[in-house]
């Protein structure tokens, strides 16, 4: 591999300069990285690029009468590329980094960072305080949603993200790290051997089928997983209850009080 690449060429973005899509923001935006099939390690060629983050909504929208536009989105195409942009207010993505909800720190501890700021790394700093041996629910849930859409459209993408999913919560059991990129995760997870063409497979399209898979083999083998994930959630040493509340609301408290300040 070339070593004058950046993370984001690495990881196959069609788009490398996704600065400029996010200056138009309204609010300012704390973080934003890419998620998604670039960051799991298996986009396709028409693979969207996946935009997420976390922005900070100025004071008076949150003490007024009015409910708070706490989610944002957008979608646009840039270049003939599907561009899709979603980002969380401050207390709300804090919120959830205090629940088990790996999906979101994933999103923050995402290698493809397009846009940072010093509160995302104060965020990424404390983020370890937060894992907890619950998040196996989490990625107990993503695979079996991600298997049974795969028992209904028969396609790769979702048999992809269910052995994702589950290498992911195995991996953070055990060592807790979270870690989305699927071809890192199989040099250090044992895995099925016919993943690394799966992966293959799926970069000729985004929604292809999974054709010539025995699904049996892979029922066999999803079922393997999640007794894996079993066994390394029951003996993990990560704690029943995430920790850094109080680091999390000063910082959460700090950035909004900076920004009235500022305004």
């Amino acid at each position: 591999m070339r070593t004058d690449m950046t993370p984001l060429q690495e990881a196959g973005l069609p788009v490398t300069d996704l600065g400029p899509v996010v200056a138009g923001e309204r609010h300012p935006l704390l973080f934003t990285t890419v998620s998604g099939a670039h960051l799991y390690g298996f986009p396709s060629r028409d693979s969207d690029v996946d935009l997420r983050g976390a922005h900070l909504l100025p004071a008076a929208d949150l003490v007024g009468l009015r409910e708070p536009q706490e989610t944002r989105s957008r979608m646009w195409d840039q270049d003939g590329v599907e561009m899709d942009l979603v980002t969380h207010d401050l207390r709300k993505f804090v919120r959830l980094m205090l629940k088990p909800n790996g999906y979101v720190l994933e999103q923050l501890l995402s290698p493809l960072v397009v846009h940072t700021t010093p509160l995302h790394a104060e965020l990424v700093a404390l983020a370890p305080a937060v894992l907890t041996r619950n998040h196996a629910h989490h990625y107990r849930g993503f695979a079996n949603t991600q298997w049974r859409l795969f028992e209904r459209t028969g396609e790769l993408k979702p048999l992809l993200y269910t052995f994702r999913a589950l290498l992911t919560g195995i991996h953070l059991m055990r060592s807790g790290e979270v870690l989305a990129h699927l071809p890192a995760l199989l040099a250090d997870v044992p895995a099925p051997a016919f993943l690394p063409g799966l992966i293959k497979a799926k970069a000729e399209a985004e929604h292809g089928a999974a054709e010539g898979v025995d699904r049996t083999e892979m029922a066999r083998e999803t079922a393997s997983l999640h007794q894996v994930l079993d066994e390394a959630q029951a003996a993990s040493g990560l704690p029943d209850s995430p920790g850094g509340f109080d680091a999390l609301h000063e910082l959460v408290v700090r950035a909004r009080l900076a920004a009235a300040s500022a305004g």
